[in-house]
Parts: structure tokens; C-alpha cells; sequence
């Protein structure tokens, strides 16, 4: 592995995100000044081609990267109006998934789930609604 192989294996492995090629070659040129784009998209794709790193696609028309972890299930929700990527997992929903490989006659092996959506905006309470009193007749 080269020099800049490494540099990008490092961007790469420091990143809490899911960066694209173009993310991760400004990372990376932030490093070494002689790191070019094509190179990353290089790197990238031979990362990719040996089950290191995957490709995600959360919509926005770019392909973002992460480090292949096998064997442990986490989840993407994916905020629609800023692009970020939260990560989670949830131990109730794999169970589930698993349940329903098996009653269909199939092992699980894994699986992906990605949510899409735009965060609530707060609900302002109202305040308490003052009491009317109509006059009444005795």
C-alpha cells in the first residue's frame, strides 16, 4: 500500500461520517498536498472491491463511504433537509428480522435499513386557556 493509500486508509478510518470521494480527498489533501481526487476515487474503489469499505447511497445523487463492519447491525436515518446521517442500532428490530428469516425457511445473514426523514419542529404548548364564567340565573 502506498503513501497516499495510507493517508486516505486514515481519513477513512478517523471519520465518524459517512463522507463522499469529494469529502474524503479534501480530508485526505489536508494531509498530503500531493494526493490527487483520482487517486482517491482509485483507492476507493479497490477499498470497496475488498470488502473494507462500502458504499451507501442516502440520496443527493453521491455515493458515501463507510468501513465495512461485519457482524454488527446499525441502521441510518438519513435527515432529508441536511443530508446528516444518524447512526443506530436496535436490538428489537434485528430479533424481528431474524424471526422472519427463520419462518421463511432462511438463515439470516444481514441486513439494511435506511430511514429517511426531517426533524419535527418543536410543538409549542399552549398556554392554559382562561376560564369563562357566564353569568348564570338563579
Amino acid at each position: 500500500m502506498t503513501g497516499q493509500r495510507r493517508v486516505i486508509a486514515r481519513v477513512l478510518s478517523e471519520a465518524d461520517d459517512h463522507p463522499d470521494v469529494e469529502e474524503l480527498y479534501r480530508r485526505a489533501l489536508a494531509l498530503d498536498s500531493r494526493i490527487s481526487v483520482a487517486t482517491v476515487y482509485r483507492t476507493v474503489r479497490l477499498l470497496e472491491e475488498k470488502g473494507i469499505l462500502e458504499r451507501r447511497d442516502f440520496g443527493g445523487g453521491r455515493a458515501r463511504y463507510e468501513a465495512t463492519e461485519n457482524g454488527r447491525h446499525h441502521y441510518h436515518l438519513i435527515d432529508i433537509n441536511n443530508g446528516k446521517v444518524i447512526e443506530f442500532e436496535d436490538p428489537e428490530h434485528e430479533e424481528l428480522m431474524r424471526k422472519i428469516a427463520d419462518r421463511l425457511g432462511f438463515e439470516f445473514v444481514s441486513m439494511r435499513l435506511e430511514l429517511f426523514g426531517r426533524k419535527k419542529a418543536p410543538v409549542e404548548k399552549a398556554a392554559p386557556a382562561a376560564s369563562t364564567t357566564k353569568g348564570k340565573k338563579a
